[in-house]
């Protein structure tokens, strides 16, 4: 089913770049201004040859691609210089493909875009084009989600190699050139004020009155019981949360194990294989409605609700209505090239079908990327440990009215990588506002 999107003029000319010229584009943008709508929208209706990848497994299930290990069968951890292995059928995809769309593309790190580059160059006998000659969309925001540091001997590495782990300081980029689109219309949140909050926080520009105003909103209140879901900074905690608030419902717990079929690999499912849910459970959507009607989608990604019955189907309520949820099947694809039709075939290779719910009495604030919560409590625990994770835990509430703080923020919860800030500084945009404004 080809989603029915009409894309905003920002996005159309995003979109009108990508489709049209040769150019490597990246794609940026705060969060809730429509990253995924677009790539979503360029997957339906690009007339390129167009393979799309994540650096995760479960990033590239909502995306309808391969992870980027899978696709270019590269092997797990540094690459480096070492020689990259190629068989047939991975050098008939990258020669068919026109366009490298990589998704979350600031997990990445330099080392690996780098090997991308050196993967496409030797299945495309192109060693003088930057990546072959394919034309690369990157789709990400460096301001909420960074690469994942490895051991001391890894980041050893990347301290002799690069200027750092980051993906916009692989060496390919001395010789490409990239085109910055930031997106700069907000969908998510429609309060000016809170935008101007919310954009401070993203460049590590808090002034003592944002602060105050943040903490005398979200700290010096109750936090609610019931209806709000808990951002939290560890996956430990969220389970237990998780887990003691399942146990104090009263009655029984029935547990539906996910269909699944093809090989997942590394099981990075998109959700539980095993669900367990009572009656009064909160839970939340973890896709949004497919069987959209006129007056629009009965929930979205990140909708909380609460059970209501588990007798023979499955009842969930949401803003006092109760609506029957069925499983829902998420496909992984691969990629593969058709001698006869002589084009880029995508098949789904595994399916994996469960209730898009997730007890919700917390999540982590990594897995709630992408995700909108009219109202949320933010608990940053002892400490905030990586770039981006306060801004990220803040801009999934579309209302500051919907915010809620374990305790009240500290200046130390906002870190900002100097990497990041370097990149964007420099970067020249084609959209959007420049970096350090708060548009």
């Amino acid at each position: 089913m080809v989603p029915d999107v009409t894309l905003t003029p920002e996005q159309a000319a995003v979109f009108h770049a990508i489709e049209h010229t040769r150019d490597h584009v990246f794609v940026t943008g705060r969060a809730g201004t429509g990253k995924s709508t677009l790539l979503n929208h360029l997957n339906w209706n690009t007339q390129k040859q167009i393979v799309i990848c994540a650096p995760t497994g479960v990033a590239a299930l909502n995306v309808g691609g391969q992870t980027i290990h899978s696709l270019f069968r590269l092997p797990i951890g540094l690459i480096a210089d070492h020689r990259i292995e190629q068989n047939d059928a991975v050098r008939k995809i990258l020669n068919a493909t026109d366009t490298l769309v990589i998704d979350e593309v600031s997990m990445v790190n330099a080392d690996l875009m780098d090997a991308m580059d050196r993967s496409l160059r030797q299945a495309r006998q192109r060693a003088a084009e930057p990546f072959g000659g394919v034309q690369v969309v990157l789709f990400g925001d460096p301001y909420q989600l960074a690469p994942v540091p490895g051991d001391g001997d890894e980041r050893r590495y990347f301290a002799d190699t690069y200027p750092s782990m980051w993906f916009f300081d692989a060496n390919v980029w001395r010789e490409a050139s990239l085109r910055i689109f930031e997106l700069g219309e907000v969908h998510r949140q429609h309060d000016d004020t809170f935008k101007h909050m919310l954009n401070a926080v993203r460049f590590g520009q808090v002034t003592a009155e944002i602060a105050g105003v943040l903490n005398s909103t979200g700290a010096r209140r109750p936090l609610p019981e019931q209806g709000a879901i808990t951002l939290a900074t560890r996956n430990d905690a969220v389970n237990r949360i998780n887990r003691a608030q399942l146990q104090r419902l009263p009655g029984r717990s029935l547990t539906n194990a996910a269909d699944v079929a093809g090989d997942f690999g590394g099981r990075a499912y998109p959700a539980d294989e095993r669900l367990e849910l009572k009656v009064g459970a909160q839970v939340m959507f973890l896709r949004n409605d497919t069987m959209v009607r006129g007056e629009g989608p009965r929930w979205v990604n990140g909708t909380i609700g609460t059970v209501t019955s588990l007798d023979k189907v499955v009842r969930v309520e949401v803003d006092g209505v109760q609506h029957e949820v069925e499983p829902a099947t998420w496909e992984k694809y691969k990629y593969s090239w058709d001698p006869v039709s002589k084009k880029l075939e995508r098949e789904v290779v595994a399916e994996f079908s469960q209730f898009p719910l997730r007890l919700a009495w917390a999540v982590t604030i990594h897995k709630s990327q992408g995700a909108s919560y009219d109202s949320a409590i933010v608990d940053l625990g002892s400490r905030v440990f990586s770039p981006g994770q306060t801004y990220v835990a803040l801009s999934r509430l579309t209302s500051l009215e919907g915010l809620y703080l374990a305790r009240p923020l500290r200046p130390n919860d906002i870190i900002v990588d100097a990497n990041v800030e370097r990149f964007m500084a420099g970067a020249v945009r084609e959209l959007g506002a420049p970096a350090g404004t708060q548009a």
